[in-house]
């Protein structure tokens, strides 16, 4: 009898295997990589660009709601945002003002306070079973103060020269503002057109939106979050006797900008300044009422107010903010977390309208 014939037998090529897939992955994961790499390496390096950008978008997706709102009262778009510049220009001031009125001659005495906690935080540490010596102390500060100033600390920069930086980043920033407030739709239609395929002009449109309002939410909640954190240590520090609350109200309110670190920072400021001026108890008190306000802030603020604006694991957010820390200082601390956030949003909603266009076939019924 004749043997049945056998089958051919399937050739694959060695990336179509499992192990070839994920070789595959692997490659397009370093590319990707490699490419955020570069984008921050370019970000960093032109900063007195980007930084002025990023902020005013900030603001600008923050500040949009009230603009449209005026639009739609029948105000045309340019004064609309006049008027909210106007207004916010006005607030900032009288707080300012408010601030510099009431604590002129205090922030002195707050520096000084600071730097006193600091050697009381020191002489402890020298006494304690870990026996840090001043020299190894000294180091820590001075790296600590390399990673917060970030790459433009550690350059070598006139004061003259860095003031001049400072007043133009603040000037072209405020011009990025107001286009950004006047034309953002016109500016997102002629970059979707001009740099975008015409096929997912729908899903970038989506992904566009739901992007300026993770952020326009994530500002609006953060600086509610941080101005209930400022009033409740600002509250006790004053109920406590401790001098400078207003100041370390002021402190803990621009602190909470930066999460997970910043409103503890400063709630340890406000413990320093209580040590040296009150005493072990106050500063005790206080330890215990940034604590409270820290798990307040995790458990009940946050998931209230950002509700899944903020959608990020807290080891997402950790990492998000060492690496902004770690590239770009203080305002990479800032900005590395909400961009962090936007960027997951594109991800999930481009995911999301994918599905939609897309829908799985439904199983066969039986």
């Amino acid at each position: 009898m004749n043997a049945p014939p056998q089958s051919p037998r399937t050739r694959t090529g060695p990336w179509q295997d499992r192990l070839g897939r994920a070789s595959i992955r692997s490659l397009q994961a370093l590319v990707v990589l490699s490419l955020a790499v570069v984008v921050v390496w370019v970000g960093v390096q032109l900063r007195l660009v980007v930084v002025p950008l990023l902020i005013a978008v900030l603001i600008a997706a923050a500040a949009s709601p009230i603009v449209s709102w005026l639009n739609r009262r029948g105000l045309p778009r340019a004064p609309s945002v006049w008027a909210t510049l106007l207004t916010g220009f006005a607030v900032l001031g009288g707080l300012v003002w408010a601030v510099a009125r009431a604590a002129r001659d205090q922030w002195g005495e707050l520096a000084e306070g600071a730097r006193q906690g600091v050697q009381e935080l020191e002489r402890f540490l020298a006494e304690s079973p870990l026996g840090l010596d001043r020299e190894r102390l000294d180091d820590l500060w001075n790296r600590a103060g390399e990673v917060l100033a970030g790459p433009q600390g550690r350059s070598i920069l006139t004061g003259a020269t860095l003031v001049i930086e400072i007043l133009a980043g603040i000037f072209l920033g405020l011009v990025l503002l107001y286009f950004l407030l006047k034309d953002g739709a016109r500016i997102w239609s002629f970059l979707r057109d001009e740099l975008l395929p015409d096929r997912h002009a729908k899903r970038f449109d989506r992904v566009a939106e739901e992007a300026v309002s993770t952020l326009g939410g994530y500002v609006r909640g953060t600086a509610l979050i941080a101005l209930v954190e400022a009033v409740i240590i600002g509250s006790a520090v004053a109920i406590l006797g401790v001098p400078l609350a207003l100041p370390i109200a002021i402190v803990v309110f621009i602190g909470a900008f930066i999460p997970l670190l910043g409103a503890t920072a400063a709630g340890t400021l406000a413990a320093l300044i209580a040590l040296v001026s009150n005493g072990v108890v106050a500063a005790l008190v206080l330890v215990a009422v940034v604590i409270v306000v820290n798990q307040l802030e995790g458990d009940v603020l946050s998931p209230y107010v950002l509700g899944k604006t903020l959608s990020l694991h807290p080891l997402a957010v950790l990492l998000a903010l060492s690496a902004g820390t770690i590239s770009a200082g203080i305002i990479g601390a800032i900005l590395a977390v909400p961009f962090a956030a936007v960027a997951w949003s594109a991800i999930t909603t481009w995911r999301s309208v994918e599905n939609d266009e897309h829908p799985a076939p439904a199983p066969d019924s039986a």
